[in-house]
């Protein structure tokens, strides 16, 4: 009733790394819009929505992170209108006896996620692809590359385990 929120255990913490950093880049496109903002790109720690063009009317170019070298990319996107949101395990995990575990806990299992690095969705909203980059990591390759290419408007780039690249229906890569 007060719309307060409280934690139990001293030291637990709120973090915005499940849908948080999209829905951020989705309102601060929407107060920019409303400010007569015509073209631009958010970015909120790597999740971005780019609307509109380039100052020369080209669409933004898009870095596609690469896991092994989380500072430089592996390929690039022209977009326009659409948001990208990307999850893997090169930025939150631990390795234990040269075995490295994802922060993404499988809910199934209740261990790690296995068998992809990266997942990269790009979609309208970047609430919506922030939202989708987790399951589809879960999912693993065969059953998220299935379930993408059953919806509209939602395209993804995988990078699993061994380094290998997939894409959903309807992706040209720039490398």
């Amino acid at each position: 009733d007060a719309k307060t929120v409280f934690l139990k255990n001293k030291g637990m913490r709120i973090g915005f790394g499940g849908i948080g950093k999209g829905y951020a880049a989705d309102c601060a496109k929407r107060v920019m819009l409303e400010a007569g903002v015509k073209d631009g790109i958010v970015s909120a720690a790597g999740d971005l929505n780019a609307w509109g063009y380039q100052e020369d009317g080209s669409p933004w170019t898009v870095g596609i992170a690469n896991p092994n070298l989380k500072e430089s990319y592996f390929s690039t996107l022209n977009i326009t209108n659409k948001s990208v949101a990307t999850s893997g395990n090169y930025e939150k995990f631990v390795v234990i006896n040269n075995q490295l575990y994802s922060h993404t806990i499988n809910p199934k299992t209740g261990y790690p996620i296995k068998g992809i690095k990266s997942v990269t969705i790009i979609t309208v909203s970047a609430e919506l692809a922030d939202a989708m980059a987790t399951p589809i990591s879960i999912l693993g390759v065969t059953d998220g590359l299935s379930m993408i290419n059953q919806l509209n408007g939602i395209e993804c780039i995988l990078v699993d385990d061994a380094n290998r690249l997939y894409v959903s229906n309807n992706i040209k890569l720039i490398k």
